[in-house]
């Protein structure tokens, strides 16, 4: 019982840990992104290059995009949370349901209350305001972390990399499309890794003291395939930021096809990395947040 408990507190300080690293992560990110001149001209860089071959994906980001609704997000809820309920986890389907609604409610408090100053470097969004986080990526990864905490061990790692393509697809339409800025979503991934480590804390806390976590549910190599993905999707994007600051004293609407095709692959790459990450982050956690067997 001993070991029990300390695997389990263990298990809440790396929680506490990921909540918080994820809410500085995305306090830093919209400093630097919405309040800094770099943070703005990077975006708007990023914002322009989705010209380059619009018109070939026009069709496939508008229908990932048209797919997200009031709708779809409360039929998606209910879906996760009757897979929770036919496994007999009542604690899980709340605490999923929870997870969706309070990523979602975050972000849009957030895009209504957070600044955004003018610095000239994007004047045709200027009158639009602030955008930070983006709420259809919001939806799509708090869907696809909640289906990774109801899923069944065995299909599991399939869900997880289902969901964080899906997740990450959408934060990349929003780009392409032209409705968000990369950082909108970046935040919006962050805003739902937040929402997981406190949902898993909920799970521990209403863990039963007998459950057994099982090692074969961990799913390593999935979640490592996942998370090294991830950070060098992430690291590329850092690489394409380090070659665009040489350019950062000529205006977005005046570089050239090839700097802007950086600042939006860059861009992209960033997106798909963080919600690699995240997902991978959950997917390396949740054996322990819902045990095999229960006692």
């Amino acid at each position: 019982m001993r070991v029990r408990k300390t695997a389990r507190g263990g298990t809440a300080v790396w929680l506490v840990v990921l909540a918080l690293a994820q809410t500085a992560a995305l306090i830093l990110l919209w400093r630097f992104a919405v309040h800094t001149t770099l943070g703005q001209w990077l975006d708007t860089v990023a914002l322009t290059g989705n010209r380059i071959g619009q018109d070939h994906i026009d069709g496939p980001v508008n229908r990932i995009l048209n797919a997200m609704s009031v709708v779809s997000l409360l039929a998606a809820t209910a879906m996760i949370g009757f897979i929770a309920l036919i496994r007999g986890r009542i604690a899980l389907a709340v605490t999923a349901t929870l997870l969706i609604a309070g990523a979602n409610l975050s972000t849009q408090l957030l895009k209504h209350h957070l600044t955004r100053p003018d610095f000239g470097i994007d004047p045709e969004r200027a009158l639009a305001g602030n955008s930070l986080p983006s709420g259809h990526t919001t939806v799509a990864a708090s869907v696809a972390v909640a289906l990774i905490l109801v899923l069944p061990p065995k299909v599991r790692a399939v869900g997880a990399f289902l969901g964080a393509g899906y997740a990450a697809a959408a934060g990349v339409a929003t780009l392409s499309a032209g409705w968000h800025r990369p950082s909108d979503a970046i935040a919006a991934y962050l805003v739902v890794g937040a929402w997981t480590a406190a949902a898993g804390l909920t799970l521990l806390f209403f863990q039963r003291e007998r459950a057994t976590v099982s090692p074969a549910d961990a799913h390593r190599v999935a979640a490592a395939v996942l998370g090294l993905g991830g950070v060098l999707a992430v690291a590329a994007s850092g690489l394409a930021v380090v070659w665009l600051v040489r350019l950062a004293d000529i205006p977005a609407d005046e570089l050239g096809r090839r700097a802007l095709f950086v600042g939006y692959a860059g861009a992209a790459a960033g997106i798909v990395g963080t919600m690699a990450v995240v997902a991978a982050l959950v997917l390396a956690t949740v054996h322990r947040l819902v045990p095999r067997h229960q006692g």
